[in-house]
């Protein structure tokens, strides 16, 4: 099972990006050195992530706006703030705020201690993409209303950062027939 010390790699990693062995496998530590808040890794150039380290506490306004004036001047509109303490109300209106120019998302450092897709209890999930969704729902001739949901602050859909109308299909094992798979639509 992973810990916070190689977690973000595997986070990254797990969405899409192109990521290293030798940077999923390095400490914490030597990851915020060589990396804190210079990282962005991608198959796409335009679809970068920047990974934001705060040293603060209690992540306000003030860092939030830093985030978004290097967002801003590096031309990339997904980030990801990663801080020690707590993060104040008026910052999570920030990240509220800047959704139709910015895809924010934010995990407190106690979040990463853990890679919860590692854990044994925990299924196996993959997000759908637009064209397997359409298939899926034809195939059982469903609506998207009609799919059990998953919810946005779901730990698995932060991990994965969900988006409302995504679906995800968790494979369990299952004694009679070898593995179950399920759907569920992020709401």
């Amino acid at each position: 099972m992973a810990d916070g010390d190689d977690f973000c790699g595997f986070l990254v990693k797990d969405r899409g990006y192109q990521v290293a062995d030798e940077e999923i496998n390095m400490s914490l530590a030597d990851f915020k050195a060589q990396y804190a808040n210079n990282w962005r890794h991608c198959r796409i150039p335009s679809n970068q992530i920047f990974i934001f380290f705060s040293d603060e506490k209690s992540v306000g306004v003030k860092t939030m706006r830093k985030l978004l004036n290097i967002l801003e001047e590096k031309n990339i509109a997904k980030g990801i703030i990663i801080f020690p303490g707590t993060m104040t109300s008026s910052a999570r209106k920030v990240i509220s705020a800047m959704q139709a120019r910015f895809r924010l998302e934010e995990f407190a450092e106690a979040d990463l201690l853990v890679n919860i897709t590692h854990h044994k209890l925990v299924p196996r999930h993959e997000i759908l993409d637009s064209e397997q969704k359409r298939l899926l729902l034809e195939r059982y001739r469903l609506k998207e209303t009609q799919l059990p949901r998953i919810q946005l602050a779901d730990p698995i859909a932060r991990y994965y950062g969900l988006r409302r109308g995504q679906v995800v299909k968790i494979t369990r094992p299952s004694e009679t027939s070898g593995r179950y798979a399920s759907y569920r639509v992020c709401f």
